[in-house]
């Protein structure tokens, strides 16, 4: 007959193998947990990997691309050059308006394409200090306008048309005062007009229809 001491220490055996299985179940639920938690969400179909940013880094470890799409911030894509600065941007801002950007090694803009109000593109160009010095695009009201400033931005030579498609050309002094001015009315008459720094004013032709 087994005696009570050989019974005991059997029923010791099992009780540590059932502890190790329980201790090996819990050590791989609390990891499978942590993965889910802190690492990308994986849908069940489609193997799409969901995240708010990615960045990616060169062998150095420096940023060259970051995707991002964060509530209530401009969402998109943004390259880096081998320094790490960003240099090129393809996003759309939080109204809504899709943007094309290009900027120097300092940030500062040189080209811009943005389409405001789901029908109103504008490109512009600037110089390496950042001012603008070019741009045309499309109004939402129809019209078209392209501009060119001087060396402190400000629109010197206005070429645009009305919504009806009349052209007109406008040529600004320094101080923003109009000095000629160049137009064809829907009606098809033109009309010239010339002011000089005293106030002479030529008009042509003198009575416009």
């Amino acid at each position: 007959m087994e005696s009570l001491d050989s019974r005991l220490e059997r029923l010791e055996r099992r009780c540590r193998r059932l502890q190790s299985v329980t201790f090996a179940a819990l050590a791989l639920g609390a990891l499978g947990v942590g993965v889910a938690t802190l690492g990308p969400r994986w849908p069940a179909e489609g193997g799409e990997l969901v995240a708010s940013r990615l960045t990616l880094r060169d062998a150095r470890g420096r940023t060259r691309a970051t995707l991002s799409a964060q509530d209530g911030s401009e969402g998109g894509l943004v390259l880096h050059d081998a320094q790490g600065r960003p240099r090129a941007l393809l996003g759309v801002d939080t109204s809504g308006s899709p943007r094309l950007r290009f900027a120097t090694a300092e940030g500062a803009t040189l080209a811009e394409l943005t389409v405001y109000a789901n029908e109103a593109p504008r490109l512009s160009l600037g110089k390496n200090g950042g001012t603008e010095f070019f741009s045309v695009g499309l109004l939402s009201d129809g019209s078209s306008r392209l501009e060119l400033a001087d060396e402190d931005g400000r629109p010197r030579a206005i070429l645009g048309a009305d919504e009806h498609g009349s052209p007109g050309l406008l040529l600004v002094d320094r101080k923003g005062q109009p000095r000629a001015s160049l137009r064809v009315t829907p009606a098809d008459s033109a009309s010239l007009v010339l002011e000089g720094r005293d106030g002479e004013v030529f008009r042509a032709p003198s009575a416009v229809q």
